[in-house]
């Protein structure tokens, strides 16, 4: 276990939502309830899954761990304590997020890899360094891609970049949205793969936002199934994939496409 394991270990829950709620107003000027009294713990070592039909409230949910958004009760804790009360940048910093669709910067790859030294003002390393050399290790990338245009890139190899770029500043928390949306299957498989190394490597608390079955099946611990912003059903995922307790769940792994083509 390397010095930066050493330091998180031992600090198992991690992210930690009591009785969180959302509530906006629609264009009519009406209430509504995006998310209602959600409760839930996603530990370190492990992957939480998030899964749901388009409008459950899944997008938002994750946005909420890293404050893109704020909710309208409860509370979030990182590692007990409230992330409201933590340096909003540096929450960012310890909570990256992988977006749906892969953006990359002009330039190289390498360059793309050194944008969050850059935003912080510090020098940014260089091909050989320590940092470059973990972060192209644990997404399986290689080193002679480093000098390519990243624009050029496959999707399932910018969803790589996109990966090292959050993990270049060794997060404590890992946060992706619908990562395989734009991906084939042999693509997800390799994803997937990938992540369960990250997570044992790097001991990180991972939530991913998925419709994938396929993905969920194959990286996901702890599965929770939002239905109208609240959690129907929670539990392990071999367990719950296999033996659903609530008719909602059932309904909808019986959808023969999940398919979304809209946030939620």
């Amino acid at each position: 276990m390397n010095m930066h394991q050493q330091q998180k270990s031992g600090t198992n829950p991690y992210v930690e939502f009591i009785d969180v709620g959302v509530t906006k107003l629609s264009q009519a000027g009406t209430s509504m309830v995006i998310l209602d009294r959600i409760s839930f713990t996603a530990r370190q070592g492990e992957i939480t899954g998030i899964i749901g039909a388009s409008g459950s409230g899944k997008s938002t949910l994750i946005r909420l761990c890293n404050r893109l958004d704020d909710p309208s009760a409860g509370t979030i804790e990182l590692n007990g304590q409230n992330i409201t009360t933590i340096d909003p940048l540096l929450l960012r910093r310890k909570i990256a997020m992988v977006l749906q669709k892969p953006f990359m910067f002009h330039g190289t790859l390498l360059e793309n890899l050194q944008r969050p030294f850059l935003f912080r003002k510090m020098a940014p390393p260089s091909a050989e360094s320590p940092e470059i050399v973990r972060v192209l290790g644990l997404v399986q990338l290689p080193a002679e891609m480093l000098d390519r245009d990243a624009r050029s890139l496959s999707g399932g190899e910018q969803q790589r970049v996109n990966l090292a770029r959050a993990l270049v500043n060794h997060p404590e928390v890992l946060l992706l949205d619908e990562p395989t949306s734009a991906l084939d299957r042999p693509s997800t498989a390799r994803l997937a793969s990938t992540l369960n190394t990250i997570c044992q490597s790097e001991h990180l608390a991972i939530i991913v936002v998925t419709h994938d079955l396929y993905l969920a099946e194959h990286i996901v611990n702890h599965l929770i199934y939002l239905e109208k912003g609240r959690i129907e059903e929670q539990g392990t995922c071999t367990q719950m994939l296999a033996m659903p307790q609530t008719t909602a769940f059932s309904n909808f792994l019986a959808q023969p496409e999940r398919e979304e083509t809209s946030s939620s």
